[in-house]
């Protein structure tokens, strides 16, 4: 057994101080869908709700076994890695200082701030994270703290190789065939890769990134971590601009093939079908392993799989921007600027032409002192999505001018 593993076997002992093995769950709805044999690995049901609690435990384990006089942890985080870190300091009693930006949602501020209790405090400092993590950067080293990277650190990815471990235990005797695994920083991939790769070198892996994060995509191309010009940061939990160091150096033998780019309004499809049918609250970083399962449809039957639910921690004010961006996806809701003629009747000559499952969802006039015409602005939802076709043929014939802005994310921006 390589060094690695021994390690990764070591962290998962030392996490049964903080709780047992997270569930390896047989879904029978998407194994009935797939006409496979689906796992889920609910990273999910951790105490702090993802997987970054075994990271950041670990780290601060070794640390404090390495310098028993390390009392002071600082971390820069607006998510799973900051309830980590808060939740290991309450367990090893030691004070931690966590950096989050200005614009962190409260309810986040609020979780973490319950799992630190007295043993953290919170600074909340700069309008992006790069900010935030250079304060906490030079705070540690006027502070002479000991600060914990989310996942470019050994320790770090020695932690989250814990989920690989259990896995294999709690499969028996037989591996899984296949482990799709979220992508975001690298370190949960690098982890649970670098275990099984040793111990189970017949399993083959997928890894899933969100498309407006695709770092890993982008190291692959380069042969080594490049920061990506824009990352869309819906996906909280995997939007990262350049993957970790150490990670993409144990995942250096990935190929292209390997990778899948999850579209983020696909995603919300997930998250929604996940709530809906299987009462599982899974966050958009959470949903991504699930996401990808209609893209291998034909590599995966007959199959052992496994797929890592990585967190559960999803704000519930988020979900009519879910549902939105789902239907949107979906082709269930569009977006229209329609060209109104300033005439009696003629808004009722318009929802004439609607059928009886299209519903008005937003409707504003954007030019109200035109005086010919008025464009206005109309969200429609309906029950599917061949639906619009038999509208547009209908607005067409009727003579209305309109355009289609449900995917122009320029005017998306300012006027949905």
């Amino acid at each position: 057994m390589s060094e690695f593993a021994l390690s990764a076997l070591a962290a998962t002992r030392a996490l049964r101080a903080l709780f047992d093995p997270t569930p390896l769950q047989r879904n029978d709805h998407l194994s009935a869908r797939f006409d496979a044999d689906i796992w889920l690995k609910r990273e999910d049901l951790t105490p702090v709700r993802s997987y970054k609690l075994r990271g950041a435990f670990t780290a601060m384990r070794k640390r404090r076994e390495a310098d028993p006089q390390a009392d002071h942890f600082v971390c820069a985080s607006a998510g799973n890695h900051a309830q980590g870190v808060a939740f290991a300091c309450r367990h090893f009693g030691v004070k931690g200082t966590i950096f989050m930006p200005v614009t962190t949602p409260q309810q986040k501020i609020d979780k973490t701030k319950i799992f630190g209790g007295d043993a953290i405090k919170i600074v909340l400092t700069g309008d992006y994270f790069d900010d935030t993590l250079a304060a906490a950067q030079a705070f540690c080293t006027d502070a002479g703290a000991q600060f914990l990277a989310p996942f470019d650190d050994p320790s770090v990815i020695e932690g989250q190789a814990s989920v690989g471990v259990e896995i294999l235990d709690q499969m028996g005797e037989t591996p899984p065939d296949l482990v799709i695994l979220p992508v975001g920083g690298g370190g949960l991939a690098a982890g649970v890769t670098g275990y099984l790769r040793a111990t189970a070198p017949q399993t083959e892996f997928r890894f899933v990134e969100p498309l407006g994060g695709a770092s890993l995509t982008a190291a692959v191309a380069a042969g080594a971590p490049v920061a990506l010009d824009h990352v869309n940061s819906f996906v909280d939990g995997a939007a990262v601009a350049k993957i970790g160091v150490r990670p993409f150096d144990e995942l250096h033998w990935v190929t292209p093939d390997l990778i899948l780019r999850a579209p983020e309004d696909r995603i919300c499809v997930t998250m929604l079908e996940m709530l809906n049918v299987e009462g599982i609250v899974l966050e958009p970083a959470g949903a991504l392993s699930i996401d990808v399962l209609p893209e291998l449809a034909e590599q995966i039957r007959g199959k052992r799989v496994v797929c890592v639910t990585s967190g559960g921690n999803f704000d519930f004010e988020r979900l009519p921007e879910v549902k939105e961006r789902a239907q949107r996806y979906s082709g269930l809701k569009k977006y229209f600027v329609l060209r109104l003629p300033q005439r009696p009747g003629a808004l009722r000559d318009f929802l004439g032409m609607l059928g009886p499952d299209d519903d008005i969802a937003r409707f504003e006039y954007l030019k109200k002192s035109a005086r010919n015409f008025g464009s206005v602005l109309i969200g429609i939802e309906t029950k599917q999505a061949h639906d619009f076709i038999t509208l547009l043929a209908k607005l067409d014939a009727a003579g209305f001018v309109w355009r289609d802005i449900t995917e122009d994310e320029t005017l998306g921006e300012f006027l949905i």
